[in-house]
């Protein structure tokens, strides 16, 4: 269900950023924070369960970041 959640929320993002690029910078910073905190919170558990707690917060921000990175840029390739 959470990985439905992250793909959806990538999908927005990207639509955003193709959309309004300026206006889709506060709602990409605000969910990678929100993940960010998840990854912090994940990474204060002891040893290897740190890291593995931790890394599904990393790859949806980073998720995140990339969807938004690529609707910008495909806004900046188009002609008009």
């Amino acid at each position: 269900m959470a990985i439905i959640g992250i793909v959806a929320l990538c999908i927005v993002i990207a639509v955003l950023a193709f959309l309004a690029p300026r206006l889709s910078r506060g709602p990409e910073r605000g969910t990678q924070r929100a993940l960010g905190f998840g990854s912090r919170a994940g990474g204060k558990a002891p040893g290897p369960l740190g890291r593995l707690f931790s890394k599904p917060f990393r790859s949806s921000s980073k998720a995140v970041g990339r969807s938004g990175s690529a609707g910008r840029r495909t806004r900046g390739r188009l002609p008009f």
